[in-house]
């Protein structure tokens, strides 16, 4: 595709404000132009008087026709519009990707993000931003907190009132929550109600909602930190216990954009805390139980990370695909099933990191007989809960656990070797 492209493209940033709101350069550069592109409420920003350039729709669905229709219009001057910053969620991302950022030439204006942190006093810099467009609701969750301030894109005319809804059902209904409409133009509008009783009529499609989170007294408190209370995930039971988890997460050491393979998913839980810790961490989880697969599923959505994929026996699907390379793999069931470490093992990236859980003696000896052959660190752990016993308290002790941590082809003090 890059090498398809002759003619610098222009990308150029348009508010609400329109043809008025933009500078000397941005002018020229449609005026300029042999086609522009754009949404049609985008091309009627654009002053019928200016008339030297076509104006083209964009087709839909956009994003698959963008590779024909930029090689058909190689040898063109073309100029692309989009919606404030084209970078800020927008436009001139999947160009750059596309033709790469030397074919490009962008000219911003404020985002919409920029000018609702204007409009209320909020630092820019220390506010979150969420875009719902063309995503789930439910990737909001993890951003909420009691006396933080979060922004959210929203996708058309409806998402305040889900925004809010979303807010009520779990545990939020008492934030404020603001809309922001056509930011910067003649038509701008901002209204504030509580979510817990949203009665806000439908409004411009074109809209940012601001939220003041207040959480319920009785709400569970959920952070991105690993160790979620076990009774925030559905299912069977069959989970890494929370206190655990906090221990296999950590040392899984998880990174913004990195791949966890989750082998024996249960309900869920590495995987999404996994993803939690950030909105980039993504993850695959193994499950052959159908059942489980869509409990995971369900509790993916309820705790915010609905873009976790679930797939079905780990064996199976390694030997019939080529699932994404992972940075990480986590083996918390089946340890004792034939090959099934050594593909893992094989499918891991270079230094990427493999933890492994054993309850039962003979996975243990597996990790006793893995760690002797690739290194790496070995422990054990139990954790003791207490509970009643008649009028007093016991403490009970859960299962002691072994755990595993290896580093694929780690290299230290210049000697190859697996791990530490």
């Amino acid at each position: 595709m890059k090498s398809t492209v002759r003619q610098v493209i222009t990308v150029v940033g348009i508010g609400a404000d329109g043809w008025d709101g933009l500078g000397g350069a941005a002018r020229s550069a449609i005026e300029g132009a042999e086609v522009v592109f754009g949404s049609a409420r985008q091309l009627g920003l654009v002053p019928a008087a200016v008339r030297g350039p076509r104006r083209a729709p964009w087709p839909s669905p956009l994003v698959p026709a963008l590779p024909e229709l930029l090689a058909a219009h190689a040898d063109s001057r073309v100029c692309v519009l989009a919606s404030g910053d084209p970078m800020f969620y927008g436009i001139g991302v999947t160009l750059a990707k596309l033709v790469g950022p030397q074919a490009l030439r962008v000219l911003p204006q404020p985002s919409s993000a920029s000018l609702a942190c204007a409009r209320l006093g909020w630092a820019l810099d220390r506010t979150p931003v969420v875009s719902i467009v063309g995503r789930r609701l439910e990737t909001v969750l993890p951003e909420l907190g009691d006396g933080r301030r979060v922004l959210v894109l929203a996708p058309d005319a409806n998402g305040p009132a889900e925004v809010a809804d979303l807010l009520a059902r779990n545990g939020f209904g008492g934030s404020a929550v603001t809309v922001l409409e056509q930011l910067g133009g003649p038509a701008e509008r901002i209204a504030t109600g509580v979510a817990a009783n949203w009665s806000l009529p439908p409004g411009d499609p074109l809209a940012v909602v601001a939220i003041e989170c207040r959480a319920d007294p009785e709400a569970p408190r959920s952070t991105r930190l690993p160790g979620l209370p076990d009774d925030r995930y559905g299912g069977d039971g069959q989970m890494t216990k929370a206190e655990v988890r906090a221990l296999s997460i950590a040392a899984l050491a998880p990174a913004p954009g990195e791949l966890l393979w989750d082998v024996g998913g249960g309900s869920g839980t590495i995987a999404i805390e996994w993803c939690r810790t950030h909105p980039d961490c993504r993850a695959l989880t193994f499950e052959r139980s159908e059942a489980r697969r869509r409990q995971i599923v369900a509790n993916a959505a309820a705790l915010g990370v609905p873009g976790i994929e679930v797939r079905g026996e780990v064996l199976a699907v390694l030997r019939a695909t080529e699932p994404p390379v992972p940075d990480a793999i986590f083996l918390g069931g089946g340890l004792t099933q034939p090959d099934l470490f050594d593909l893992c093992w094989e499918r891991l990236r270079p230094g990427g990191r493999l933890v492994a859980n054993a309850v039962t003696a003979e996975s243990e000896a597996l990790l006793l007989t893995w760690a002797a052959a690739h290194g790496g660190r070995l422990g054990k752990m139990q954790v003791y809960r207490a509970e009643p016993l008649g009028g007093f308290t016991a403490w009970r002790p859960q299962l002691p656990v072994t755990q595993w941590v290896a580093v694929k082809n780690a290299c230290f003090d210049g000697k190859p070797r697996d791990s530490r």
